[in-house]
């Protein structure tokens, strides 16, 4: 089946776009100076995977966008 052949191909895009770091549209710092470690992500995979932070991202980018 074709299948058998897209999932393990989609799987391993998927970690490549997750490991990828020219790509990602958002940095999260965490931590307070000098110990402050930074992480940069995919806002739409953070959106999908976490309803938490897809309602502060939101919210945050109606602020940016003046709405």
């Amino acid at each position: 089946m074709i299948a058998n052949k897209l999932l393990p191909k989609l799987s391993q895009n998927f970690l490549e776009i997750l490991n990828d770091e020219e790509y990602y549209d958002i940095t999260i710092e965490v931590g307070n100076d000098p110990n402050v470690k930074i992480f940069r992500a995919h806002m739409v995979i953070l959106n999908y995977r976490s309803p938490y932070l897809r309602r502060v991202l939101s919210t945050n980018k109606k602020k940016n966008d003046g709405t």
